[in-house]
């Protein structure tokens, strides 16, 4: 049986409950939701990347980005994006944000599945994303 490991990069805080950023056993990689936290100061709160849609959500994603490279993968190994938003009025703004993100990224194969749907976040929040990545055996 393959064992469950924890993925923490160096630039994510410790989670304020008791679960992991990311989780991989076997070629499986869950990364848990994210949201637009700068990189961690020690000793200091998170910080949100800005007051923006556009600076959370490309945050987010860059933390995203950091939780799949810490587990060995990449955004091409990603099968399933989910992205939280706050505000249903958001959601073409977050999908031009998005687009552009990953036209930039160049990936090499289709796109991943993704699901959107509101919700409410701590304050201040505006976007949470989280991803399923299969990686090559």
């Amino acid at each position: 049986m393959t064992e469950k490991t924890a993925i923490t990069p160096k630039t994510h805080t410790t989670p304020p409950a008791k679960f992991s950023h990311g989780v991989k056993k076997g070629n499986i990689l869950q990364v848990a939701g994210q949201v637009g936290f700068l990189p961690a100061v020690e000793g200091q709160p998170p910080t949100p990347a800005g007051p923006t849609l556009r600076d959370q959500t490309l945050q987010t994603l860059a933390n995203v980005k950091s939780v799949l490279e810490e587990g060995g993968a990449t955004w091409d190994d990603v099968m399933m994006i989910r992205v939280y938003l706050t505000d249903v009025d958001h959601f073409a703004d977050m999908n031009a944000i998005y687009n552009q993100y990953f036209e930039e990224q160049g990936l090499t194969g289709p796109p991943s599945a993704r699901t959107t749907v509101y919700v409410g976040l701590p304050a201040g929040l505006l976007v949470e994303i989280d991803a399923l990545a299969v990686l090559d055996s």
